[in-house]
């Protein structure tokens, strides 16, 4: 389908499967509109699904993200990846427990704090696997 593609964009016939992937294409941003201003709840289970976080926050939504189901070295990276992100549309983070943050895009704020019971602190050690 991608040469087909191409053909049309580079002088060749546009053929009937064009149409079809405009129309599928069309149809996917109107999802993304369809889902402004919720609070999604994600668990990744590998670092390629930081790419569909990434969307839900372009899309102007708030995501909390677990990461107790990835592994330290991947959470490392998805927390990256969203750092980036959030950066790139001025948004906010905020931790909210061991393993758990908000991810939340410009126009959302994030108020008041979340203490760790000072009994259950983790040790340097533990904090530095945490993530």
């Amino acid at each position: 389908m991608a040469v087909k593609l191409l053909n049309g964009i580079f002088g060749g016939e546009p053929e009937e499967d064009d149409e079809e992937y405009e129309t599928s294409k069309e149809s996917s941003k109107n999802v993304s509109k369809d889902i402004k201003n919720k609070t999604i709840l994600v668990e990744p289970r590998a670092f390629s699904e930081a790419q569909q976080i990434a969307d839900y926050l372009k899309a102007k939504n708030q995501v909390v993200v677990n990461f107790k189901r990835v592994t330290s070295d991947v959470s490392k990276r998805i927390m990256d990846f969203l750092n980036g992100i959030i950066y790139a549309i001025d948004g906010t983070m905020e931790k909210l427990g061991p393993g758990i943050v908000l991810c939340a895009p410009k126009g959302f704020e994030i108020e008041g704090n979340i203490t760790e019971d000072d009994s259950k602190k983790p040790t340097k050690k533990e904090e530095k696997e945490e993530w």
